[in-house]
Order: C-alpha cells, then sequence, then structure tokens
C-alpha cells in the first residue's frame, strides 16, 4: 500500500501496475503525485504553485518587451525621419 507524501493516506494502487513517470492523484488531499521510481515505489508531489510561478515569469518577460519601463507602449520612431536628419 503507498501513502500519499503529503497527508500519509493510503494511496490503493498495485505496486507492482506502476510505472516510473506515471501521475497518481491523492483520494484525500487531490495532491498530483509522480512516481519517481518503481522498486521500492516513490512518489514525489508534482507542485502547482512553481509550475505557475514559471508560466507568470513568460508572461512578465513578453510583457516587459512590449511596454516601456512606465508601463507604457513605446513610441516607434519614423526610420525614415532620422535617415533624413542625418543627411542634413
Amino acid at each position: 500500500m503507498l501513502r500519499c507524501p503529503e497527508c500519509s493516506a493510503e494511496i490503493d494502487v498495485d505496486e507492482d501496475e506502476v510505472e516510473e513517470g506515471e501521475i497518481l492523484s491523492c483520494p484525500e488531499c487531490e495532491t498530483e503525485l509522480e512516481v519517481s521510481q518503481t522498486h521500492p515505489v516513490a512518489l514525489n508531489p508534482i507542485s502547482d504553485d512553481l509550475d505557475e510561478d514559471e508560466d507568470d515569469d513568460d508572461v512578465a518577460e513578453e510583457e516587459d518587451e512590449d511596454f516601456d519601463e512606465d508601463g507604457d507602449m513605446p513610441e516607434e520612431e519614423d526610420e525614415e525621419e532620422d535617415d533624413e536628419d542625418e543627411e542634413e
């Protein structure tokens, strides 16, 4: 019988039939658990918080590219005007 590493609840699975990398769910605390090894079976909780933080970082980086430091859209300068100024 396997136990949830988060809440110690029993997880009813056949230890001989689980595979490494398989995802199980705790019936009590609903934590998703990854089978990290099979002999003996070891379960590691999958943290949703870390995944969400990584996703938030990706979004923040994309937003930084679109906005200036004040949070405004950067003004695009017309390249033709710059070329004319340099010629004079």
